[in-house]
This record gives structure tokens, sequence and C-alpha cells, in this order.
């Protein structure tokens, strides 16, 4: 098996920009995967193989993430932060806010892509490893998902 040090310099920046995406917030991204890596060193014994070590690694953000939401109720939700601030969201005349509300009538698994893409600057290939899908499954998902949105968006 890797070196602590190797896996932390193959897949932080992997864990960040899924953390970023799902928090709008490069502080609590950055927070939160040094969280991640002290979680998975704690809990190594239990990686057993059975997928990939970035599969796993997300699987552990995604539980950080929640356990911080859980502590911290009063803060703003993912799509009011992103809503505030999002500039990589191509502008399509209903405004940033209009198109981050059509997002959120997604399907979790489209929105989930949707945010990945478009908030974490993930590949499709990295999207399909934390999704456990394929590069293509990622791609059609979120081709789809930005149809249904200019679907949305023309009402």
């Amino acid at each position: 098996m890797q070196s602590v040090e190797d896996i932390y310099r193959e897949h932080s920046r992997t864990v960040y920009r899924f953390l970023l995406s799902r928090t709008g917030s490069p502080d609590l991204a950055e927070e939160l995967t040094q969280e991640t890596f002290y979680l998975a060193v704690k809990g190594i014994d239990r990686f057993d193989g059975s997928c990939k070590i970035s599969t796993w690694l997300i699987a552990i953000a995604k539980n950080a993430l929640s356990s911080w939401r859980r502590k911290n109720p009063e803060t703003e939700s993912l799509e009011s932060a992103q809503a505030a601030g999002v500039s990589s969201v191509p502008d399509s005349g209903e405004g940033q806010v209009e198109i981050m509300k059509a997002i959120r009538l997604l399907p979790e698994e489209t929105r989930e892509v949707m945010y990945m893409r478009l908030f974490g600057d993930l590949s499709f290939r990295q999207i399909g490893e934390i999704m456990e899908k394929t590069e293509s499954w990622a791609r059609v998902t979120y081709f789809r998902g930005r149809e249904k949105l200019k679907k949305e968006l023309e009402k």
C-alpha cells in the first residue's frame, strides 16, 4: 500500500475539489479536506481494497461534510452560498440565482454531477470515480442535466 504522504499528494486535490463543489467555500473545503485525511488515517484499518482509494476518501469526505453541517445548522445552505458567488456558471439571461433554482430541481445524482463539474471543476473521469460509475455515465448525466436546465430556464 502507498504511504500516507503519497495518498495525500495523489488524492487531496480531488477531495478538495469535491468538497468545494459541495460547500462553495474554499476555506471550509480546505478544513474538511484535512479532516477527511485525518479520519482516513484513523480508520485505515477499515479500508479493505474493495474500491478505489479515491472513492473511499470521497465517502469519508461526504461523512465529514454531513457531520460539519449537523454541527453548524445556522450556516447558509449550499445552494444559497453558491448562488451568491458562482462565476463558472454561464449566465443564460435568467441570472445565476435562477440557474441555481433550476439545478435544485434536478434528480439528486444529476444535481451532484452538475455541482462537481460546474463548481468543483472536476473532470468527467473524476466524477465517474466519485459516483462509482463510468466516465461516459458522468458525461451523459452532465449533458442531460444541462439540457434539462435549458428547458427549465426557457419556461
